[in-house]
């Protein structure tokens, strides 16, 4: 058991010399680690379940094709990040419309009380972010159909900080963009989130 327990906790630069060695193994365990992860941040940036998959997956065989390149200037985490974003982004311009209905939680009767905890929100100037103050299923079903009306870029930003809690510098690597425009872009991404946000109340 000892042994199973510190397979689970090597680092990823090991993992990856490892499966570089030829150990495929060590791949598999990248996979079982990160593959809810990517398919969930591609899933709310493509907003089709099948697309997402097929996204994932070609994620994948893209790392595995491209490992030996890989020099650790980066983590793992934000180096596959990276291709998975440019490849749903891709996508996205491929198709050049947005899948929303694909997820759209359709029409709900929202109760006095969330109408009331979402106008405090959209009405503080300090309050957290759009996506994670939402508390309850309506809340999360409004915070989803305002995001997906977001443009590639926009959206993108804020489900990689407000959905997978990444640092700003982890999503300039990801984005392959200076800090100051991570930051600029995120501010224009939550106001632009508000105001839909408004806009779906009234």
């Amino acid at each position: 058991m000892p042994r199973k327990a510190s397979s689970i906790n090597i680092g990823d630069d090991v993992l990856v010399e490892q499966f570089k060695r030829g150990d495929s193994s060590a791949m598999e365990r990248l996979v079982l680690k990160y593959q809810n992860r990517l398919y969930n941040v591609v899933l709310r940036i493509c907003a089709n379940p099948d697309d997402a998959a097929e996204l994932t997956q070609e994620t994948f065989v893209k790392i595995i094709e491209n490992v030996a390149k890989f020099k650790g200037k980066s983590s793992f985490y934000t180096w596959a990040f990276r291709i998975a974003v440019n490849l749903t982004l891709n996508h996205c311009r491929r198709r050049a419309r947005l899948g929303f209905r694909s997820i759209d939680a359709g029409e709900r009767s929202f109760g006095d009380s969330t109408v009331a905890l979402l106008k405090e929100f959209l009405g503080n100037e300090k309050s957290p972010d759009p996506v994670s103050v939402a508390q309850n299923r309506e809340m999360i079903d409004i915070a989803v159909q305002g995001l997906m009306k977001l443009d590639n870029s926009h959206r993108t930003v804020v489900i990689l900080r407000d959905i997978e809690g990444m640092s700003y510098a982890q999503m300039a690597q990801v984005l392959d963009v200076e800090l100051g425009t991570v930051r600029s872009r995120l501010s224009r991404a939550r106001k632009k989130l508000k105001e839909i946000l408004e806009a779906v109340l009234e």
